[in-house]
């Protein structure tokens, strides 16, 4: 076969590819525009209710609506491109896990459940992403909420040079959950749960050079976070 005829036997080929490749990125192109009108549209709601609660907590305590902030930034800028920055800085362990706690004690009441903190680790330094190490507790928090038991406890030990922060539940609840509120919860979490959640603090622990290990057993599930202290907390006893 001639070359000339090499290339008129390509055509078809080429013309398909090129296609292809255009539909890929009409598709591309659409799904990209749905997804910044979810964006848009989640943004709404946010701003109201931000109004509505008011000034933010304070003393380095997470507000609610201030991760809600950041994860919307972090999706905007997985869709339309820039860079994540990160603030890293020396964060007290014991303020961080109460902060989380206290933000999912309405959440664990709904369902009559308990939640408790158990902090064994006396004074204990982190350094890193606060906001970032925050969204890894309230990861590992809801996920014993919603596939746990009823009662919850989220446990801090020193170990040598890391903080250990384990979340034990106690099996999974058979009794249904009751009245609106669980519902519209059930709504926002989503109806297929993939483990993003896990992944999230999968994620975190990496970057802070810390351990996730997850341990199921018949009597429930126990998630292991651990986090290498900051130099300036290891000469303080627990």
């Amino acid at each position: 076969m001639t070359v000339a005829a090499q290339i008129v036997a390509g055509w078809p080929f080429a013309i398909s590819m090129a296609a292809a490749v255009a539909v890929q990125g009409l598709r591309n192109g659409r799904r990209r525009s749905a997804l910044n009108e979810a964006l848009h549209e989640l943004r709404r709601p946010l701003q109201a209710v931000a109004l509505a609660t008011g000034a933010p907590a304070a003393g380095g305590v997470e507000d609610p609506m201030d991760l809600a902030a950041a994860a919307l930034e972090r999706l905007d800028r997985e869709i339309n491109g820039g860079l994540l920055e990160a603030s890293v800085a020396a964060i007290d362990a014991r303020s961080l896990t109460q902060a989380a706690v206290g933000r999912w004690q309405a959440r664990v009441r709904l369902g009559d459940g308990s939640l408790e903190l158990r902090w064994n680790a006396g004074a204990a330094l982190l350094c890193g992403d606060r906001r970032a190490l925050a969204q890894a507790l309230d990861n590992l928090i809801v996920n014993a909420i919603e596939h746990g038991g009823p009662s919850i406890v989220v446990s801090a030990r020193r170990r040598e040079r890391w903080l250990r922060i384990a979340v034990v539940d106690s099996g999974r609840d058979s009794r249904s959950r009751r009245g609106n509120p669980a519902t519209m919860l059930a709504r926002i979490s989503g109806r297929r749960r993939r483990g993003h959640g896990l992944a999230v603090v999968r994620r975190v622990a990496s970057r802070h050079n810390g351990r996730f290990v997850l341990q199921r057993s018949g009597r429930g599930c126990t998630a292991v976070l651990e986090l290498p202290l900051d130099d300036r907390a290891l000469g303080v006893p627990a």
